[in-house]
């Protein structure tokens, strides 16, 4: 009975959300045709739809949507990578960590956005300075999240382990990397995300392809169909991105306990 109950209020949500959509739209559509909004800096749900399909039926579309998913999808796992890595470094190294702290520290809190026209200058327009650039923004993330979740292990688990006979190889593979990758999994939403955020800043602020170089193109031109036509397009890129990263996190995550949560009226 409760499961059902959950599955109606679900449903019943998702329903309102579909509800408060339609309202904006039609909101919208209707103040563009009766003058409140002007057409030239406001456009039209119908043109942008129209523009939406437009670019599909053709095929344009979908080398910028290969390209922005090639440079996210590297910038993820090449960021991940790295953070982990580190990560357990500066964890298991209290040494490193309190020389390197204070450049890890200025690194992060360094705005990104300063760095792209640089990679842009070392790696050219492709792919490579846009993978770069991601790079940034994931790292640090999983940095702090594997970093964290090495500290959390309590050292009287790591003292009985060693006491029965474990090596450093064993307390890493089966002790602290269990521990850090519930923490590592719980950034996976944050850390695509960002990836994503630094492919498309990329292609915006210099590019030959992309969402990012799409959304540009249209506002070089003063085109705002065009620039509302690529957001609903990268609107629908992040939807399908957030599906298939929230589908991974629950097979992964498969033998965590859910987490009671109290509705709140």
């Amino acid at each position: 009975m409760r499961s059902g109950w959950a599955h109606n209020a679900r449903w019943g949500l998702r329903a309102v959300q579909a509800a408060v959509f339609v309202l904006l739209v039609v909101a919208w559509e209707l103040s563009s045709r009766w003058g409140w909004l002007d057409p030239f800096f406001f456009s039209r749900p119908s043109s942008v739809a129209e523009r939406v399909v437009r670019w599909f039926a053709t095929g344009e579309v979908y080398r910028h949507i290969y390209v922005t998913s090639l440079e996210t999808v590297l910038a993820f796992l090449v960021g991940s990578l790295l953070g982990v890595v580190v990560g357990f470094a500066f964890a298991l190294s209290p040494g490193l960590s309190r020389v390197f702290d204070p450049y890890v520290k200025v690194a992060n809190a360094m705005p990104r956005i300063v760095l792209a026209p640089i990679f842009t200058l070392w790696f050219g327009l492709g792919v490579l300075s846009k993978v770069a650039f991601g790079v940034t923004l994931v790292f640090f993330v999983v940095f702090f999240n594997t970093y964290q979740g090495v500290r959390e292990v309590d050292r009287n688990v790591l003292n009985n382990a060693r006491m029965l006979g474990a090596t450093e190889g064993d307390l890493v593979r089966h002790v602290l990397l269990p521990s850090a990758l519930v923490w590592i999994l719980s950034s996976l939403h944050t850390s695509v995300g960002l990836a994503l955020v630094g492919a498309v800043v990329g292609e915006y602020l210099g590019s030959a392809r992309g969402l990012g170089y799409l959304i540009q193109q249209a506002e070089a031109l003063f085109d705002t169909t065009g620039v509302f036509a690529g957001l609903v397009v990268l609107a629908g890129f992040v939807l399908a991105v957030d599906l298939l990263v929230t589908s991974v996190e629950r097979r992964l995550l498969r033998w965590k306990p859910p987490a009671h949560v109290e509705e709140v009226v």
